[in-house]
């Protein structure tokens, strides 16, 4: 690892964006207003933004990669790989894989859950991104809670989330049989079967719930649809409301002081691909403090830049959504901010072209990872050793 030099840029420094130079040392931000002092790795930044990297609390875009026609599924390894260079070249340095543990076969069944919280686990180190696994607990899966709660108890979890999908609208339910390789007939049967066990679901919930608290490790619940749902979850310690489907379910998550998670796709298309809450005017009303990737790598960028070009929030603002309040969302204090002493993610855009930032460099952990113009790069000789002489 070698300590870079960033100079010149329009760096984003406590909510305000001013013309300075900063320097890493090692995986960490080692000086802002600095000069080049030992750093052997230069970027010139002039004319271009410097930010904090970007921080995905839930995207699912990789289920492409494993599967991107149905039935046609690639290795996990191969599908990781191809997902991390996606989200470094659009500037996310955190990625927390949204991984739904079903009731379904299929994409979201058991094995697949288990093969790829193993494989995230083996191939950390050779990723770019910092990835991170935020499980998607189908909460009508019961035959899972054993499991789960030994994955909780081991920290092998990094975000826990419950999700209730067995409300399945007709028009959806050819799709779902599809994407789970069974007839309409056969999926309908299974959904019956799943429907009938929702009795014992709330104990399932508060069972897992007392596991993720013991562990410390931060749960969101998916789809609220009222106020008194998301109380429910809160009092179980979940305080991250994903996706709430109305404005009143999300003020009263705003009065509780909870983190609302909208989906940055929802922002950039203008609305919602389900037809439920626009994500822009909750952002406008102050009901939303974190932009997802949801299904999409380059949404969170183009998001920030589209809520700034429209007026909603200066960019300083907007960005905040993508990267410092996700990084406090998941409890990660030493990123999603450009200071001394905090994780070294960090990514230059090109801005000229309007509602298209381009990402020219990316640095993760201190190394550079990603670069679109080499001819911002100058490498520098190492300082010489003085040599003491009797």
């Amino acid at each position: 690892m070698t300590d870079i030099f960033i100079e010149s840029g329009r760096s984003l420094v406590d909510g305000e964006f001013t013309e300075t130079s900063l320097r890493t040392s090692g995986r960490d931000i080692g000086a802002l207003d600095a000069e080049q002092g030992r750093a052997t790795l230069h970027v010139n930044a002039s004319g271009l933004l410097v930010l904090p990297g970007i921080v995905d609390l839930h995207g699912d875009a990789f289920e492409r990669q494993m599967m991107p026609r149905p039935g046609v599924g690639f290795p996990i390894d191969v599908a990781l790989v191809d997902s991390d260079r996606q989200a470094i070249a659009n500037g996310i340095t955190t990625v927390f894989h949204g991984t739904t543990w079903s009731w379904e076969p299929g994409l979201r069944r058991a094995d697949n859950a288990r093969k790829l919280l193993d494989t995230i686990e083996a191939m950390r180190p050779q990723l770019a991104a910092d990835t991170r696994f935020h499980l998607r607990h189908e909460t009508h899966n019961l035959e899972a809670e054993v499991e789960i709660t030994q994955w909780l108890t081991e920290g092998r979890i990094d975000l826990f989330a419950f999700n209730d999908h067995s409300n399945v609208k007709p028009t959806k339910r050819g799709q779902l049989a599809d994407r789970a390789g069974l007839s309409a007939e056969a999926f309908n049967q299974l959904l019956d079967k799943v429907v009938a066990r929702r009795p014992d679901v709330p104990a399932s919930i508060a069972r897992l719930a007392a596991a993720a608290r013991a562990a410390n490790i931060r749960m969101l619940s998916h789809d609220d649809n009222s106020p008194t749902m998301r109380r429910e979850f809160r009092a179980l310690g979940a305080v991250i409301a994903e996706f709430p489907v109305n404005e009143e379910t999300a003020r009263d998550a705003v009065a509780a002081g909870d983190f609302i998670v909208f989906g940055a796709p929802n922002v950039v298309r203008g609305g919602s691909h389900t037809g439920w809450t626009r994500a822009s005017d909750m952002i406008a009303k102050g009901l939303c403090s974190v932009l997802a990737s949801d299904y999409y790598y380059p949404a969170q960028l183009l998001a920030a830049f589209r809520l700034a070009a429209d007026g909603i929030l200066p960019l300083a603002r907007a960005w905040d959504l993508i990267s410092a309040a996700p990084a406090r969302a998941a409890g990660l204090e030493d990123r999603g901010v450009l200071a001394t002493g905090r994780r070294a993610d960090i990514i230059i855009i090109d801005d000229k072209v309007p509602l298209r930032p381009r990402v020219v460099a990316v640095i993760a952990a201190g190394r550079l990872v990603h670069l679109t113009d080499a001819s911002r790069l100058v490498h520098s000789p190492a300082p010489r050793k003085t040599v003491a002489t009797a």
